[in-house]
């Protein structure tokens, strides 16, 4: 790690009020400590290694001798610990009586970051230490998006956009020709399009499903569960990737459509409703930062909420409107969330998430319409691809 980080989380820190970031791990419970760190997470952590950064000064290096060279990537003074009490004595000596950020959510508000157990949270609070949550630092150091992630998001977009349209395209002909065709085989046509186009989605799969399949939000098609698809369908299709690249950042959208011209007047109106719940969400996020004020990932979600709310779908509305976007699909960012949780970080410059409300009544139909917003170094709100507006109607 060069000493140009360690002076911006440094920066940071103090910026958070507090004396220090500590970060811990053991048997590589937490990946994010070696991302941050920069280091390689290759090698065996049979022990317990600790690091930490003060706000001001020279980080400290607290390693085993079993694992002595564990963090001798990174600069700062060296203390090997023989024994669980010279372990203590040197924690005490290093944090105690300080505020200190740790990778942990009080009351696993975010699970995301929540990695440090409970014990040793407990072992640095009995130095007299108080421990605050390290969510808001992570964001800065894990979540925030390069010029050059953003124009590999960019790239995934262009792809998978024609991606999308080119599965309900394929659902439109077989319907045409009269053919069977499964929810898995449009999923599988996905999929073969990700690796055609140098795309990955890491294992998870997108989600085809018809009628009240989607309202299982995480409806997964297989072989066994799939339906054919028929006239008269309402059809969603939730799929994301990104450029397999190891700095390739996500894409991941939601559209709806209907096989025939004269889709059922509840499912207009509920996909209208979460047009406009979508849209008021980046309304409110742009009023803001316009307004030169903060915004939280609670008030985006809140706002967005209460137009479906005021529709009468408000029970209907099952999960956050929305999460952070990375590397990982599900990023270490803010999460858009006043239902799950109450995410009370920032929405920053660099970050992105998706915003995402849906509509899921059980066993008869679902909608959702998702888009990627990114906050520019401005405070713009800028978003990749095309943005719908109305049902994908088939003609069938």
């Amino acid at each position: 790690m060069s000493g140009e980080r360690i002076a911006r989380i440094q920066e940071a820190v103090r910026a958070e009020g507090l004396d220090g970031w500590l970060l811990y791990d053991f048997h590589k419970r937490d990946p994010l400590a070696y991302r941050i760190l920069g280091l390689t997470a290759e090698g065996m952590t049979t022990r317990r290694w600790f690091y930490y950064i003060p706000a001001q000064g020279e980080p400290v290096r607290v390693v085993h001798p079993v694992e002595k060279f564990k963090l001798d990537a990174l600069p700062g003074a060296k203390i090997v610990y023989n024994g669980w009490p010279h372990l203590h004595e040197t924690l005490k000596n290093t944090v105690g009586g300080r505020r200190v950020a740790m990778n942990y959510s009080p009351l696993n508000h975010i699970p995301y970051v929540s990695l440090v157990d409970a014990g040793t949270v407990e072992l640095i609070r009995s130095f007299g230490s108080e421990v605050h949550s390290a969510a808001n630092l992570i964001q800065l150091f894990e979540a925030v998006i390069t010029e050059e992630g953003y124009r590999l998001h960019r790239e995934a977009q262009a792809k998978i956009d024609r991606i999308r349209a080119e599965a309900f395209c394929l659902i439109e002909s077989k319907l045409k020709a009269g053919e069977r065709f499964l929810e898995v085989e449009g999923q599988q046509f996905i999929l073969r399009r990700f690796e055609e186009e140098g795309l990955t989605c890491d294992g998870d799969p997108p989600i085809v499903g018809v009628n009240g399949h989607p309202a299982d939000p995480h409806f997964c098609p297989t072989a066994e569960n799939s339906r054919p698809f028929q006239k008269g369908d309402c059809i969603l299709i939730d799929l994301w990737a990104r450029v397999n690249r190891p700095e390739g950042i996500y894409y991941d959208i939601t559209w709806c459509g209907f096989a025939g011209k004269n889709p059922p007047a509840k499912y207009v109106e509920i996909f209208d409703t979460v047009v406009r719940a979508r849209k008021r969400a980046v309304e409110f996020i742009r009023e803001r930062f316009a307004a030169g004020a903060q915004v939280h990932g609670w008030e985006v979600d809140a706002a967005c909420r209460r137009v479906v709310e005021d529709a009468g779908y408000g029970k209907f509305f099952v999960h956050r409107t929305g999460h952070s976007i990375g590397r990982e699909v599900h990023g270490n960012g803010v999460n858009i969330d006043n239902l799950e949780t109450k995410d009370e970080r920032l929405l920053l410059p660099g970050l992105m998430f998706s915003v995402e409300p849906g509509i899921y009544l059980e066993g008869e139909m679902a909608v959702r319409t998702e888009i990627d917003p990114f906050i520019r170094p401005g405070g713009e709100v800028e978003i990749a691809g095309e943005q719908q507006e109305r049902l994908v109607l088939l003609e069938v």
